[in-house]
């Protein structure tokens, strides 16, 4: 198989395969929350209260399926809209109580799920591929710059790294 099919079939492959592993960690924990729901979820709680175009903004996703997204999650009560009080035509997005309580448990299986993944990949390792697929993505889009998103917006996290 050529070099650049194989790119090509290995990421869309262990792309699906991520996001259907992440997806049956989340619905065995008791949680009906998908892997893009969670990168909604894991935003606000790292970054607080947001406009809809902040959200799509920081994940890279158009501004229609972010309303989406957070359609599904305030009918599970995980957010909230409120009216921007700076601009009545602008949603606020805050995380529920209710999301607080569950935030760890959420965090936890996402986290043990994607380290599952990852298994025994040397971290210089990841840095290269995460090095990579900005490069990839800057290829398909020059104005893309997902390092620079990266510092932007860095996680919280304490990830040894």
């Amino acid at each position: 198989m050529v070099l650049e099919k194989q790119v090509f079939l290995f990421l869309n492959i262990v792309h699906n395969s991520m996001k259907q592993r992440i997806s049956e960690t989340f619905r065995m924990g008791g949680f009906q929350l998908t892997p893009e729901q969670f990168l909604v979820m894991d935003t606000l709680w790292d970054e607080g209260v947001l406009t809809q175009q902040q959200i799509a903004d920081i994940t890279m996703r158009d501004k229609n399926s972010i309303v989406k997204l957070i359609d599904g999650l305030e009918s599970r009560e995980y957010v909230q809209r409120v009216s921007n009080p700076e601009d009545r035509r602008q949603n606020l997005i805050k995380v529920t109580p209710y999301s607080l309580t569950i935030k760890d448990r959420i965090e936890e299986l996402a986290y043990s799920s994607v380290y599952g993944i990852l298994g025994e990949i040397p971290r210089e390792v990841l840095k290269s591929f995460v090095h990579v697929l900005a490069r990839l993505e800057k290829n398909m889009d020059s104005s893309s710059d997902l390092e620079a998103l990266a510092e932007k917006y860095p996680t919280n996290k304490n990830n040894n790294g």
